[in-house]
């Protein structure tokens, strides 16, 4: 494999890396958005409040979006395991 080709695998490893992780980003994103408005109107100021939300959506995200990331992760593989030279 040529520097060219190795340059544009890791390319393509750190766009599948932040295609599979950004659904569950910005899950935890957006909740901890939503907890810290609520916390600030509430004026609870409560650890857990922020904690246990964003990990529920985050399992959430993980529980219905998995089988397209391992899809993503897998297709990725395939494609650079078919590219390897003999």
């Amino acid at each position: 494999m040529s520097q060219g080709e190795v340059l544009e695998l890791g390319r393509q490893a750190m766009l599948v890396g932040l295609q599979v992780a950004m659904p569950v980003l910005m899950a935890a994103l957006v909740v901890g958005l939503i907890v810290s408005v609520f916390q600030a109107v509430t004026q609870i100021q409560e650890m857990t409040l922020q904690f246990v939300p964003k990990m529920l959506a985050v399992g959430l995200v993980a529980l219905v979006a998995g089988g397209w990331m391992l899809t993503q992760m897998v297709e990725f593989m395939g494609r650079v395991l078919a590219n390897l030279p003999p």
